[in-house]
């Protein structure tokens, strides 16, 4: 009886360190994973469920499961590029970064400007606002109180479950469409196909957790708390995709409504499903966007700097960081101009940054799998030969994908 009650205790003592240990390191998966849903995402998957229905709702299940990384290692991802890889190669991966995240910056500003244009504020207003609030978080607060505040905008992500729940789809055929694969012969098809997983698994983000991940001083032996955390935000992810494409199906689907952004979806849906569905939709946009506005700049002031050795970090100010506090500026500028200009149409702007992804995605991956595998970098925390393979596996059709897209666009198909 008395060890009874005292296995029993024991137990309960490594509960309550192993939900503190948790609790502790989440956060960087969490938010990377949600910022990956960011304007081109609901975009994408908003146009698949309004062209396709529930069809292509399977593919989420092996996007969900490309979406992994971790650290042990205490360095970010461009610092271990440079020091396992060579200056020549750094350089490679941080121009095609900075290119990619640059265009995807702008198509964040986009959706900020899309989605609070259906509540009637302009550009000229919404813009400038989203990028000095998001300038002033990162310069002015600690890393604690800027992780807090990304934490605060996931909130918006209940818009979509919410609003999955509103329009009451068939359930029985949106679990047919997630566990049956079926894909159109059309090349219309095959594109959906490769935006949906391509959307999903963004090079930034690889950057952006590990870097992360870093500036919050999670250590080894924090290592299998932050690797949940980096589950759960890829779970989270797949799931907040699923209810968007499951929207869409539910009402513009069978109304052969054909739209190109996640902002005409918002419009098309309340006559067909009510105020409440394009106001929930509308705000689940702006809170992605926002959310990914910050995120991005990060990630590209993270990478970079640590590329090349310079100081970095979100608790820096100026004069610690200058660099990485420039950069993440000239980015939010930048970002901000574009889309302030009235001849810039927000929409094309955001399926292009989707391509430039597509460019940078599978240097990245290559990286990653190289990284993952050397034991001398990972020690006993270094992927085995079924998880080599499983990822090469994922690289590979990711890779694929990617490139599909790429590909289909630049020729026209």
């Amino acid at each position: 009886m008395i060890r009874t009650a005292s296995a029993v205790r024991r137990r309960a003592r490594f509960r309550r360190t192993a939900v503190l240990g948790f609790l502790a390191v989440m956060g960087p998966g969490i938010i990377t994973g949600f910022a990956g849903n960011d304007a081109g995402g609901v975009t994408t998957y908003t146009a698949v469920g309004a062209h396709y229905g529930y069809a292509l709702l399977w593919l989420l299940l092996l996007s969900t499961a490309g979406l992994r990384m971790g650290a042990v290692t205490g360095k970010g991802l461009s610092d271990l590029i440079r020091e396992r890889f060579g200056v020549r190669w750094t350089i490679v991966a941080m121009v095609a970064l900075l290119i990619a995240n640059g265009s995807n910056v702008v198509a964040e500003f986009a959706g900020v400007a899309a989605s609070l244009e259906l509540l009637g504020v302009e550009r000229i207003v919404s813009v400038p606002a989203a990028a000095i609030a998001i300038w002033a978080l990162v310069v002015f607060f600690s890393y604690r109180v800027v992780e807090r505040a990304l934490f605060v905008l996931l909130l918006a992500f209940v818009a979509y479950p919410a609003s999955a729940f509103i329009v009451r789809p068939d359930w029985d055929a949106v679990l047919h469409g997630l566990a049956v694969p079926t894909l159109s012969p059309g090349q219309a098809a095959l594109i959906a196909a490769l935006a949906l997983v391509g959307t999903t698994i963004t090079p930034y983000m690889q950057f952006y957790i590990q870097a992360s991940i870093v500036d919050k001083g999670i250590d080894r032996e924090l290592y299998r708390f932050a690797r949940v955390d980096v589950y759960l935000g890829a779970l989270l992810t797949g799931i907040n995709g699923f209810f968007i494409v499951v929207v869409a199906g539910a009402v513009l689907f069978p109304a052969h409504i054909l739209v190109t952004s996640a902002s005409d979806a918002a419009q098309a849906l309340g006559p067909l499903a009510g105020g409440q569905a394009t106001l929930l939709f509308g705000v689940g946009l702006f809170g992605a966007s926002l959310l990914a506005a910050t995120v991005m700049p990060l990630s590209t002031s993270y990478a970079i700097c640590e590329a090349f050795g310079w100081e970095s970090g979100i608790s820096k100010d100026f004069r610690e960081a200058p660099v990485f506090m420039g950069l993440f500026t000239l980015l939010l500028v930048i970002g901000a101009i574009v889309v302030l200009s009235p001849s810039v149409p927000l929409i094309p702007l955001i399926l292009v940054s989707q391509n430039v992804n597509g460019l940078l995605l599978p240097i990245v991956l290559v990286f990653i799998l190289r990284l993952a595998g050397d034991r001398s970098l990972m020690g006993d925390q270094a992927n085995g030969r079924v998880s080599q393979i499983v990822g090469i596996g994922t690289a590979v059709m990711a890779s694929a994908l990617s490139i599909g897209l790429v590909a289909v666009t630049v020729l026209g198909l």
